[in-house]
């Protein structure tokens, strides 16, 4: 069996997303005066750390935020950071009379146009029918509009997602349910997740309040996210081989690297997808393992097929 691990560089490959030294671009469409503001605070209160932080990381700026104690700077922030996330699945119709923000919801026709999606669904279509289960620290929809709701599930076939499917379909006459067989763990939580529940589009990543675990060097995970944890342990431990694409290793991120020692114990071969070389950190974590690194896969199917014949 095959587990497949994504970190920030498969977003970014997939879809042009930013990895943590990009996320504060700010390149972002504010809706509003409201999201004006919150883009303006944030923009001024990254700046004003920069000039007494010069190189610091992304990271740091955040855990130095969420250290203030600041309920609007807090909010402000992750507000940015969800929206960043959500920005290229976002955009205005006129609808009513009036124009009105569309989220892309996971099963929607028009989500092939988007960036990254239909890159994402045949990459995961070549790594072929015996897959674990998929995991991933990133917070976007890829996987999910890759697979749509017949694809994947989030640990329990036959949940029942928040919100309505693809229009002009009602939720209460017909309620979008995840029935896909494969397994998907998202560690860090989802822009389409708060602690109420799963939704069926991005829109927490809108409001800010999504459930997620801020990038910062000192993550604390929420307890709605250990099930994730959970179901992230059984992909892993069923896998012979595991595909970690785009993830740094940095020595910051304690929790995830010793879960993935621990659950990635009965692992004998890994492919380390990256532009830079990470063979010596895994090797750490799983020394009697074969390791070997791959620069990401070449463009269309021809040639991911083949790159994945090698690993």
């Amino acid at each position: 069996m095959l587990a497949i691990y994504l970190g920030a560089g498969f977003s970014k490959w997939a879809a042009g997303l930013p990895v943590g030294s990009e996320l504060f671009d700010f390149n972002v469409e504010p809706f509003g005066i409201r999201e004006q503001r919150k883009l303006e605070r944030t923009t001024s209160l990254k700046l004003a750390w920069d000039n007494t932080h010069p190189g610091g990381l992304a990271e740091q700026f955040i855990a130095h935020v969420l250290g203030c104690h600041d309920v609007c700077s807090t909010e402000d922030t992750i507000w940015y950071v969800v929206r960043r996330m959500s920005d290229p699945y976002v955009w205005q119709e006129w609808h009513a009379g009036r124009p009105r923000r569309h989220v892309l919801m996971i099963d929607e026709n028009r989500k092939w146009d988007r960036p990254g999606v239909y890159k994402t669904a045949d990459f995961l279509r070549q790594c072929g029918a015996r897959m674990s289960g998929v995991v991933t620290l990133n917070y976007d929809l890829l996987v999910e509009y890759a697979l749509g709701s017949r694809g994947f599930n989030y640990g329990i076939t036959g949940e029942i997602l928040q919100g309505r499917g693809p229009y002009p379909v009602s939720q209460w006459r017909n309620p979008v349910t995840l029935v896909g067989h494969l397994p998907l763990a998202k560690l860090h939580g989802s822009i389409s997740w708060d602690a109420t529940g799963r939704y069926t589009d991005g829109r927490r990543g809108l409001s800010g309040k999504a459930l997620i675990v801020p990038p910062s060097p000192e993550k604390h995970r929420p307890m709605e996210l250990d099930d994730q944890w959970n179901l992230s342990k059984t992909i892993i431990e069923r896998a012979s081989r595991m595909i970690v694409f785009g993830f740094a290793f940095n020595d910051y991120d304690q929790a995830v690297l010793a879960h993935l020692r621990e659950a990635g114990s009965n692992l004998n071969r890994i492919a380390i997808i990256d532009i830079c070389s990470r063979e010596e950190a895994a090797r750490r974590l799983w020394p009697s393992a074969r390791v070997e690194s791959f620069q990401p896969p070449p463009e269309g199917t021809p040639g991911i097929k083949a790159w994945l014949a090698m690993t």
